[in-house]
Protein backbone atom coordinates (compact mmCIF):
# COMPACT_ATOMS: atom_id res chain seq x y z
CA UNK A 1 0.00 0.00 0.00
CA UNK A 2 1.46 3.38 -0.74
CA UNK A 3 2.27 5.15 2.48
CA UNK A 4 -0.40 7.85 2.38
CA UNK A 5 -2.87 5.06 2.45
CA UNK A 6 -0.41 3.23 5.57
CA UNK A 7 -0.41 6.93 7.47
CA UNK A 8 -4.09 7.04 7.48
CA UNK A 9 -4.69 3.50 8.59
CA UNK A 10 -1.82 3.99 11.14
CA UNK A 11 -3.84 7.55 12.42
CA UNK A 12 -0.52 9.40 11.77
CA UNK A 13 1.02 11.48 9.14
CA UNK A 14 2.56 10.68 5.95
CA UNK A 15 5.83 12.16 7.36
CA UNK A 16 5.76 10.02 10.31
CA UNK A 17 5.45 6.32 8.13
CA UNK A 18 8.48 7.94 5.77
CA UNK A 19 10.34 8.43 9.86
CA UNK A 20 9.29 5.16 10.53
CA UNK A 21 10.58 3.27 7.53
CA UNK A 22 14.19 5.64 7.46
CA UNK A 23 14.54 4.17 11.39
CA UNK A 24 13.71 0.67 9.99
CA UNK A 25 9.96 0.66 12.09
CA UNK A 26 8.70 -0.39 8.23
CA UNK A 27 10.70 -1.25 5.25
CA UNK A 28 9.51 0.36 1.97
CA UNK A 29 10.03 -0.37 -1.70
CA UNK A 30 9.64 1.10 -4.85
CA UNK A 31 6.42 -0.22 -7.04
CA UNK A 32 6.14 -0.70 -10.61
CA UNK A 33 5.52 2.89 -11.17
CA UNK A 34 8.38 4.25 -8.91
CA UNK A 35 6.15 4.88 -5.71
CA UNK A 36 7.34 4.10 -2.71
CA UNK A 37 5.35 1.30 -1.16
CA UNK A 38 4.52 -0.76 2.16
CA UNK A 39 3.51 -4.27 2.91
CA UNK A 40 0.12 -3.93 4.46
CA UNK A 41 0.77 -7.02 6.70
CA UNK A 42 3.72 -5.10 7.79
CA UNK A 43 1.59 -2.13 8.29
CA UNK A 44 -1.16 -3.75 10.67
CA UNK A 45 1.86 -5.07 13.23
CA UNK A 46 2.77 -1.81 13.64
CA UNK A 47 -0.36 -0.37 14.61
CA UNK A 48 -0.36 -3.59 16.65
CA UNK A 49 2.23 -1.67 18.93
CA UNK A 50 1.89 2.00 18.17
CA UNK A 51 -0.93 3.71 16.45
CA UNK A 52 -3.99 5.41 17.96
CA UNK A 53 -7.65 4.17 16.51
CA UNK A 54 -7.60 5.61 13.06
CA UNK A 55 -10.02 7.83 11.51
CA UNK A 56 -12.11 6.82 9.01
CA UNK A 57 -9.57 6.93 5.61
CA UNK A 58 -10.60 9.35 3.03
CA UNK A 59 -13.80 7.97 0.55
CA UNK A 60 -14.86 5.61 3.39
CA UNK A 61 -18.15 6.27 5.14
CA UNK A 62 -19.29 4.73 8.33
CA UNK A 63 -23.00 3.27 9.09
CA UNK A 64 -24.70 1.81 12.35
CA UNK A 65 -23.85 -1.24 10.68
CA UNK A 66 -20.79 -3.05 12.62
CA UNK A 67 -17.65 -1.50 10.39
CA UNK A 68 -14.41 -1.94 11.34
CA UNK A 69 -11.51 0.33 9.49
CA UNK A 70 -8.58 -2.06 9.42
CA UNK A 71 -6.35 -4.45 8.08
CA UNK A 72 -6.88 -8.21 7.39
CA UNK A 73 -3.62 -9.84 8.86
CA UNK A 74 -4.94 -13.62 8.85
CA UNK A 75 -7.29 -16.03 7.17
CA UNK A 76 -7.32 -19.31 8.42
CA UNK A 77 -10.45 -21.25 6.18
CA UNK A 78 -11.39 -25.16 6.18
CA UNK A 79 -14.32 -26.05 3.72
CA UNK A 80 -16.88 -24.95 5.69
CA UNK A 81 -15.82 -22.36 8.41
CA UNK A 82 -12.94 -19.64 8.22
CA UNK A 83 -11.34 -16.98 10.74
CA UNK A 84 -10.55 -13.64 9.62
CA UNK A 85 -8.20 -11.64 12.06
CA UNK A 86 -7.83 -8.01 11.54
CA UNK A 87 -5.86 -5.43 13.02
CA UNK A 88 -8.15 -1.96 13.32
CA UNK A 89 -6.11 0.53 14.84
CA UNK A 90 -4.09 -1.12 18.06
CA UNK A 91 -7.00 -3.43 18.64
CA UNK A 92 -6.81 -7.08 17.25
CA UNK A 93 -10.47 -8.35 16.00
CA UNK A 94 -11.22 -11.96 15.62
CA UNK A 95 -14.22 -12.47 13.23
CA UNK A 96 -15.97 -16.63 12.12
CA UNK A 97 -17.78 -16.72 8.58
CA UNK A 98 -18.27 -19.22 6.21
CA UNK A 99 -15.30 -19.96 3.82
CA UNK A 100 -17.84 -19.31 1.13
CA UNK A 101 -17.97 -15.26 2.13
CA UNK A 102 -14.23 -15.27 2.36
CA UNK A 103 -13.56 -16.35 -1.02
CA UNK A 104 -16.35 -14.36 -2.47
CA UNK A 105 -14.57 -11.67 -0.90
CA UNK A 106 -11.09 -12.10 -1.51
CA UNK A 107 -12.34 -12.52 -5.48
CA UNK A 108 -13.53 -8.63 -5.76
CA UNK A 109 -10.44 -7.45 -3.51
CA UNK A 110 -6.96 -5.66 -4.81
CA UNK A 111 -3.81 -6.96 -4.12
Amino acid sequence: MRIREAAAYLGVSDDTVRRWIDRGLLSAQADESGRMVVDGYAVAMVAREHAAPPSLPPGLRSSARNRFVGLVTDIRTDPVMAQVELQCGPFRVVSLMSSEAVRDRTRGSRP
